[in-house]
């Protein structure tokens, strides 16, 4: 059975959610062993029979992304085959957004009326551009009716970033300052931080979850940072009938 982590929050009966762990799965070390990354180097076999395990939880297929850590935002309802995005939304039943991440944040929305849900992934670079914000965009709902389950990320004791980065945050919105420390020559990030000023601006204020590091539990989540070549966990939300 594979091991996943139920949201801590208060969404609608009919909004479900998943996040999953390394746990419970076929793959073969570094990948070992819920690995759901089709782009990695694990045994694509395995992958798809990692991606089968999922099919007794789930309404239907997830729609997969082709991640590119950018802005763009498909309609999982009628996306194409693995389209190049970084987040999905639905307002349709049974229809299973996705997103994956090993170290980057992936954020859960959904809406009070339970109507509309999403899946972001959050790598730094997305967050800094706006995939945050496209994500709402796209939704067209009222932000004050939505809210964010932030799911297990790099955490900020461990996310060592140069001044670079620290100044595209910063430049595209100045309260970001507070999300960095500095760390010798370079900066410790907190991208929980910034996920939920971002969140705020957008009048988004019920924020839940921001505690798990994928970083330092190496027992439970793949870290991309820490170990290199690894596996990819799945943050899935839909609408039930």
């Amino acid at each position: 059975m594979i091991d996943f982590i139920s949201p801590d929050w208060p969404a609608p009966a009919n909004v479900k959610a998943i996040q999953t762990t390394r746990a419970g799965g076929v793959s073969l070390a570094p990948y070992n062993s819920l690995n759901f990354g089709m782009h990695v180097k694990d045994n694509p076999a395995h992958v798809a029979c990692n991606r089968q395990l999922l099919s007794p939880i789930l309404p239907s297929e997830p729609v997969w992304l082709n991640q590119v850590h950018g802005v763009q935002v498909v309609d999982a309802a009628n996306a194409s085959c693995v389209p190049e995005a970084d987040a999905s939304f639905t307002r349709h039943s049974s229809v299973v957004c996705v997103t994956m991440t090993a170290d980057c944040l992936p954020v859960l929305l959904c809406n009070q009326q339970g109507t509309v849900v999403a899946s972001i992934h959050a790598g730094w670079r997305s967050l800094c551009d706006g995939v945050i914000e496209a994500t709402v965009a796209k939704m067209d709902v009222d932000t004050t009716d939505l809210m964010a389950w932030l799911g297990p990320a790099i955490g900020p004791h461990a996310f060592e970033v140069g001044s670079e980065v620290r100044a595209q945050f910063v430049a595209k919105d100045a309260q970001a300052e507070i999300a960095f420390k500095p760390h010798g020559e370079k900066w410790l990030a907190d991208i929980y931080t910034i996920a939920r000023q971002r969140l705020s601006n957008l009048d988004i204020n019920k924020i839940y979850g921001g505690g798990l590091c994928t970083f330092t539990d190496d027992a439970q989540f793949f870290s991309f940072r820490r170990d290199g070549d690894t596996g990819r966990m799945a943050s899935l939300i839909w609408l039930a009938n």
